[in-house]
């Protein structure tokens, strides 16, 4: 049985508007996203969500209702012809489905889809409302106007239209308040024209008949537009003022209110008095795909390359009216502080008043614009990322970097990320997306910059923290908190501290003192009198370089030369030990970082540059106690930067840990003895790539959290007894404290290159997602363990002289920060067609001496303006990349193909490739450390096209365009017979395939266009050659989003574990999804719990779980899911109340504390 899970919900846009929802007084933001409607509001913070509810099912039509004399309403449509209203309840403060207004057509679809997608409209007046949904039919609705039914829709006859290809279609404002719409149309299918029709909705004047749009009776209005290209219509508000009518004369000028029709390069305006018109060119053909109304003749038009035009209508008042006289368009320009950042292309823009502008984007970024009309000037204000699409992802596991361990890392530990190719063109990036805890900003102590250090202390013993000291090069600055928190001063003297100086340590101790550590001294002082109490300086006049404290001992550097400890119980006694007389082979060593254990007080940890290496020494006598390498092959380079030897686990679970950050990024963890004479279980993690600083952060508990900043911040603690390294977003984060007091429980202090601010960690898992500009469409990436590398298959487009140009390219890029390593391998053929990357994998495959050698093999295919080949014939090529000592990829072989090559993978150290038409084995062999050849062994012809595959031992899942997956089985080449490929089983069931995926054993996980989910099983061992030939269907669900690409993970199973970890998916609307298989002792109990726990569940339109979630495809519907559990929905037993739990769960077997406790680690899982 099948579990899937969301890691990260969808981020894409599917619409977006503004209404008044939640008051009448303030105006919301509705954004909906695959099956979640979002509540969102403007405030001084910015954009904030303020509501968010789950449909079943996913949201394809989004509209505002504005009943007479009553609140509004928001009228949802899904994908399954599914269609309810909601209002906002102030009792219950959630979204109420008005009952009246369900509708469901259950009806066997024999109509196609309209061209212009699904399309809801309502008129002007509010009365009317129109859905287009079938090409060539029109839905009317009307909103009764007496009470108490204001809020119920009728539905009326079902209109016929003529217009078949309809590009889009408005309600038109007119002068006698008459519904009135307009289509533009396409009059035949495979020409562009465009023709406008204009028609009124309702027979009478009391709106009661509809019309039958007899394009010869009923048509008040039509034109054929010049711009043949022209794809959108405006409507144009009329304006208040009193308007004289006239007779009609024949250069008559048009009136403002109407509508415009957007074209490429021309523009035309039509009042809607007498349809007069005015057409203006544009300066330059744009191709405009979203559009706003700033005011009744001013509108913001979005263009296809991501510009913002403001388009103006200019008017003159006349003895008729207001006068149209011409159009004008202006380009935006952007003002951004940072210069990088550019406005997405935008998909749908709304505009927020105030001179806000929100614009949606499904290919970028969502973000808050901020209008200057008078400069012609725009300037981002907010952002609210968006990862659609997800094209390709690659797991990196941060863990195992040494490769003692085969099986990876959860991707709850933190230790595994995601990294994924998302957005198009200009909006393409590279997002690391990770688990991690929150990070809430509770405010700016102040904003200082250069800081060096940060340290927080107690004035009275055990009492809460209430004095921040900042460290800087010259000085240090103090501020004290008031015991309410409710003022903050920074004084200028304090506990008889030397504030003239960089303080390298700060603490209070347990008996009432202070210790300040300088470059130069270090002292202790009573709190209450400020006295000094003993100090110690340092010998001819040399500097202190680190310091470390616990309760107990000092422990300071003193050039890097001197190591020194001294007794904080007596005076400062001190010890010194001269390290440089430890060197070997005449180098001299030298300290480069050094810790004074709170956990272990009689051990400090001390790191070497020289050799690379740690030492564990007594703090009373200086003695080393135990000595560790960090370096294991010869050519390593690790250096210690940072070490923190705490209690990490519960101590009666495990000792302490060593934590290490090296100079390359590094976090190289060991288990400490009781006696710190043994380092055991040693593991390293990447967490950047550079050294990371470590900050301790003690807990109630006994034990410790450990914060590394570096270019991936970490929060270091432990979880069910193992290491979790959850990001956070504090990417900007250079040192980091604890502070603990009344007014603040729990926070830190935190500093950045530009302020210090208080903070609080929020212990529940989140997704965190890092996003890096590419400004390309990142088709396809691959991962190289060996290379720490990334290989992206981009696509770059570009506007030039106003003629577009496209571009693909190979790029090589570090596995941390995602710099650019070596030249792009451009893709460009001979001849004038446009080669695109379409695949792309890594593997190890033997040089031409036979060792292991990392490469990277793209898949490619040729795009020419006509049908014919051209040249040679190429459709397609195979290239194999290597890559050099300086880390650039060279070319070593270029096969040229009759086809495309749409994917690739290697079995055996054979090259399987899935062309147009054909699955092709190849061998590949390096003739030379420059030159390789590819020779083609066997073929098999699929149904149609290979879309992807993946390969299980010498079994090949080629999962076809239109006839699902089928296994194919490889036979490599012997002495006696060819290779072969040969078809063992397949899915006789149609169905257009997106990726697949592997499981182990005979099962396979398949994902279609139309967003099912799949496992398939082969049954080797059926009774008839029938039966072994048919794939089995184990498990199937509608996930609602279409599936671009599936990773199997490699996890070690956990003992009495319910669910195994199997495969990420990454999907078009921009989430990510967790795919497991449940183990068989639970299957019964879990699908049990799910069907319980689907009907106490409220959902907006009553839309039932089975129907959202059962098998649709072409040819057949499911009637609930099979086999599959759905993770989100369990995951909300948590959300319920004890009662609601208790009554759920009665019957079932298991307690609701045992339930909630499945629950919980189910969710360790992402």
């Amino acid at each position: 049985m099948a579990y899937v899970a969301p890691v990260h919900r969808a981020t894409s846009p599917r619409h977006a508007l503004r209404m008044h929802l939640k008051s009448p007084d303030e105006e919301d933001l509705i954004i909906a996203k695959a099956n979640r409607i979002e509540v969102w509001r403007y405030t001084e913070d910015g954009l904030l969500c303020t509501d968010t509810r789950v449909i079943y099912g996913t949201i394809v039509m989004l509209q505002r209702l504005q009943p007479k004399d009553a609140p509004e309403l928001l009228f949802v449509g899904t994908d399954r012809q599914q269609y309810f209203t909601v209002l906002w309840n102030h009792q219950t403060r959630r979204l109420d489905t008005v009952k009246e207004n369900g509708l469901v057509d259950d009806s066997e679809p024999y109509m196609r889809h309209s061209l212009s997608q699904n399309q809801c409209l309502v008129d002007p007046t509010g009365r009317f409302m129109v859905m287009h949904l079938w090409e060539g039919v029109l839905n009317p609705f009307r909103l009764r106007t007496r009470a108490p039914e204001k809020l119920k829709l009728d539905m009326q006859e079902q209109v016929r239209l003529t217009e078949l290809w309809i590009k889009d279609s408005i309600f038109v404002h007119t002068p006698d308040g008459h519904p009135t719409i307009a289509f533009l149309y396409n009059s035949r299918l495979h020409q562009e024209e465009a023709r406008l029709a204009v028609y009124r909705l309702t027979k009478d004047d009391a709106g009661n008949n509809i019309s039958k749009f007899d394009p010869t009776k009923d048509r008040t209005f039509q034109a054929t537009i010049e711009d043949h290209y022209a794809r959108t219509l405006i409507p144009v508000r009329i304006p208040d003022e009193k308007r004289y009518q006239s007779r009609q004369k024949a250069d008559a000028k048009p009136l403002l209110g109407g509508l415009l029709v957007v074209g490429e390069t021309l523009l035309t305006y039509f009042d809607s008095t007498y349809y007069n018109k005015i057409s203006v060119g544009l300066r330059e053909p744009k191709l405009y795909v979203a559009w706003e109304q700033y005011d009744d003749r001013t509108f913001i038009l979005a263009d296809d390359y991501g510009r913002l035009d403001v388009l103006t209508l200019d008017t003159m008042i006349e003895q008729a009216g207001e006068v149209v006289q011409g159009m004008t368009v202006t380009k935006l320009q952007l003002y951004s502080d940072d210069g990088e950042t550019e406005p997405s292309r935008a998909s749908q823009l709304v505009y927020l008043g105030d001179n806000k502008l929100f614009l949606a984007s499904r290919h970028g970024d969502c973000q808050v614009l901020l209008l200057d009309l008078s400069l012609k000037r725009i300037q981002i204000i907010d952002t609210i990322r968006n990862n659609a699409p997800i094209l390709d992802f690659a797991i990196m596991d941060m863990g195992n970097r040494e490769g003692n361990n085969l099986a990876g890392n959860a991707f709850s530990s933190g230790q595994a990320r995601v990294v994924a190719g998302c957005g198009a063109y200009k909006d393409g990036s590279l997002r690391s997306i990770r688990s991690g805890v929150g990070l809430a900003d509770t405010g700016m102590l102040d904003e200082i910059e250069g800081t060096r250090g940060l340290h927080t202390l107690r004035l009275h013993g055990p009492a809460p923290h209430s004095v921040v000291l900042v460290s800087l090069l010259n000085e240090t600055r103090v501020f004290r908190f008031s015991d309410d928190g409710e003022s903050i001063e920074e004084v200028f003297e304090f506990g008889g501290f030397a504030l003239d100086a960089e303080t390298l340590l700060a603490t209070s101790l347990p008996s009432g003192l202070f210790l300040q550590a300088t470059p130069n001294f270090a002292r202790l002082t009573d709190g209450e009198s400020g006295m000094t109490v003993a100090q110690w300086d340092t010998p001819n006049g040399q500097a202190i370089t680190a310091a470390s404290a616990n309760d107990h001992w000092l422990l300071m550097s003193i050039e890097g030369t001197v190591l020194v400890s001294l007794d904080l119980t007596k005076n400062l006694a001190a010890k010194q030990k001269d390290t440089s007389q430890n060197a070997s082979v005449g180098i001299p060593e030298q300290m480069s970082c050094l810790h004074a254990s709170s956990c272990l007080t009689d051990i400090g940890v001390v790191g070497w540059w020289t050799s690379g290496t740690i030492s564990l020494v007594r703090l009373d006598t200086l003695e080393s106690i135990r000595g560790e390498s960090l370096r294991q092959t010869s050519d390593s380079a690790a250096v210690p930067r940072d070490v923190a030897l705490v209690q990490l686990h519960q101590p009666d679970l495990s000792g302490p840990t060593l934590l290490v950050a090296t100079e390359d990024g590094n976090i190289i963890s060991f288990a400490v003895g009781a006696n710190g004479s043994e380092l055991s279980g040693r593991k390293t993690v990447t967490l950047g790539s550079r050294a990371a600083r470590l900050h301790i952060l003690p807990q109630d508990s006994g034990v410790s959290n450990v914060f590394a900043t570096t270019d991936h911040p970490s929060l270091i603690y432990s979880s069910d007894g193992r290491l979790v390294y959850s990001a956070t977003t504090a990417d900007d984060a250079t040192f980091v404290a604890p502070f603990d007091s009344a007014a603040f429980p729990d926070h830190i202090v935190l500093s950045t290159d530009r302020h210090v601010r208080l903070s609080r960690i929020d212990k529940q898992r989140l997704t965190h997602v890092k996003p890096l500009t590419v400004s390309q469409t990142v088709r396809r990436l691959a991962y190289s363990p060996g290379l720490k590398a990334f290989g992206l298959g981009c696509i770059k487009k570009t506007l030039e002289n106003n003629t577009e140009i496209a571009s693909s390219s190979f790029q090589l890029v570090d596995e941390v920060v995602f710099k650019k390593l070596g030249d792009p391998f451009e893709l460009q053929m001979a001849h004038d067609g446009l080669e695109m990357v379409e695949c792309l994998i890594r593997a190890e495959l033997p040089d031409a001496n036979g060792t292991p050698a990392e490469r990277f093999i793209i898949g490619t295919s040729v795009l020419t303006d006509s049908d014919d080949v051209e040249g040679d014939g190429t459709r397609g090529r195979i290239i194999v990349i290597g890559v050099d000592e300086d880390r650039k990829p060279y070319q070593l072989v270029s096969l040229r193909l009759r086809g495309n090559c749409r994917c690739l993978g290697v079995l055996d150290g054979y090259l399987i490739a899935g062309l147009s038409k054909t699955l092709v084995a190849f061998s590949y062999e390096e003739r030379t450390s420059a030159t390789a050849s590819l020779e083609k062994l066997a073929a098999y012809r699929p149904s149609s096209m290979p879309i992807d595959l993946d390969i299980s031992g010498n079994m090949i899942g080629v999962g076809d365009l239109k006839q699902s997956l089928t296994l194919v089985e490889f036979q490599s080449p012997t002495n006696d017979s060819k290779a072969k490929l040969i078809e063992r089983a397949r899915d006789y069931q149609p169905s257009q395939t997106t990726a697949v995926c592997q499981l182990g054993g005979d099962r396979w996980l398949e994902a279609d266009a139309l967003g099912n989910l799949l496992v398939l099983r082969r049954n080797a061992e059926a009774p008839t050659e029938q039966d072994q030939k048919r794939l089995e269907i184990t498990s199937e669900m509608n996930l609602g989003e279409q599936i671009n690409r599936i990773r199997s993970l490699q996890v070690a199973p956990t003992e009495n574990t319910l669910v195994q970890a199997k495969a990420f998916l990454g999907s078009v609307e921009g989430s990510m999804w967790l795919f497991g298989e449940v183990q068989p002792g639970s299957e019964k109990l879990l699908m049990d719990f799910q069907d319980r726990l689907v009907q106490h569940m409220d959902t907006p339109g009553e839309l039932t779980f089975d129907d959202w979630r059962a098998y649709r495809g072409e040819h057949r519907t499911g009637e609930k899911p099979y086999r599959f559990l759905d993770g989100e929905v369990l995951e909300r037993f948590l959300d319920l109340n004890e009662s609601q739990q208790e009554v759920i769960c009665e019957g079932l077997g298991p307690s609701a504390e045992e339930m909630r406790n499945y629950v919980e680690e189910l969710r360790l899982l992402h």
